[in-house]
């Protein structure tokens, strides 16, 4: 269970990181690139801005947060880091679109800048971001 606290403690702080990384590119993106439409600003910024964080958090997770899970592996490989990043993408785009319907709505009903919203959906997301980690991209390999 400590164990578990500690890679939580670990994936929170990645995740610190990757909002900071999607914070900034949303920033630039919908204040300075598609400051002009809806569609730019609050659909093709996050999603840009997301892809950004999510390579960033992949890396570091890779790396750092499931390093004993991924690079003490046998079957460590450019090609199992690529198919990892892969399912991590598919998985977070999943997430990603819960959280991109959060934010839709918690701006339709407040009214609230793009940033703000998307920082508010971020907080509903992280756990089921985690979960889905631990349990299924990074998980224990089985022992044979």
């Amino acid at each position: 269970m400590l164990k578990l606290l500690v890679r939580y403690i670990k994936f929170a702080g990645t995740s610190v990181i990757g909002t900071i990384v999607d914070t900034l590119v949303l920033w630039v993106l919908s204040d300075f690139v598609f400051h002009k439409g809806y569609w730019g600003e609050y659909i093709l910024s996050p999603v840009i801005s997301f892809q950004c964080a999510v390579a960033v958090n992949f890396t570091i997770s890779y790396f750092y947060v499931w390093k004993d899970r991924t690079r003490k592996r046998p079957d460590s490989s450019k090609g199992r880091f690529f198919k990892l990043y892969a399912a991590y993408n598919l998985s977070g785009s999943a997430v990603f679109l819960l959280r991109l319907g959060v934010l839709l709505l918690i701006e339709r009903f407040t009214g609230w800048d793009v940033v703000i919203c998307n920082l508010t959906a971020m907080c509903f997301s992280g756990i089921i971001n985690f979960t889905i980690n631990n349990l299924l991209i990074f998980k224990k390999k089985k022992n044979t």
